[in-house]
């Protein structure tokens, strides 16, 4: 579905954040040169059905991308109350995504673009 139009409670929008939130915390915490995050939900779990992660042969120091996935689980919670709250999504930040996109953006108020350091390995 469309992003435009839902509110933040809704996973399709916030965990799509969240993924490239945490894909490129991947990247800036030198786990890795590039990282596909995926996320699927069931309606009425909170907790995702599964996360994957690929980091196209590219992770580092060596790990797997299973080793990957483990750092992920420790230092993120894919839960959307939590998705909301560390992205801090219930701003009237929702018109700027609707004219110029979500992603790629330099605003700060595109908090996800910004990732997490450290990372506790």
């Amino acid at each position: 579905g469309a992003f435009s139009g839902k509110d933040p409670s809704k996973v399709d929008r916030s965990a799509a954040y969240y993924a490239r939130y945490v894909a490129k915390s991947i990247v800036a915490n030198g786990l890795a040169h590039r990282a596909l995050v995926q996320v699927s939900y069931a309606i009425g779990l909170a907790d995702p059905l599964s996360i994957h992660v690929d980091t196209y042969g590219t992770a580092l120091e060596g790990r797997t991308d299973d080793d990957i996935i483990d750092i992920v689980k420790k230092n993120f919670s894919f839960r959307p109350g939590n998705i909301i709250k560390e992205l801090n999504l219930k701003r009237p930040i929702y018109q700027k995504s609707a004219k110029y996109g979500h992603f790629g953006r330099t605003d700060p108020d595109f908090t996800w673009e910004t990732p997490k350091k450290p990372l506790q390995l």
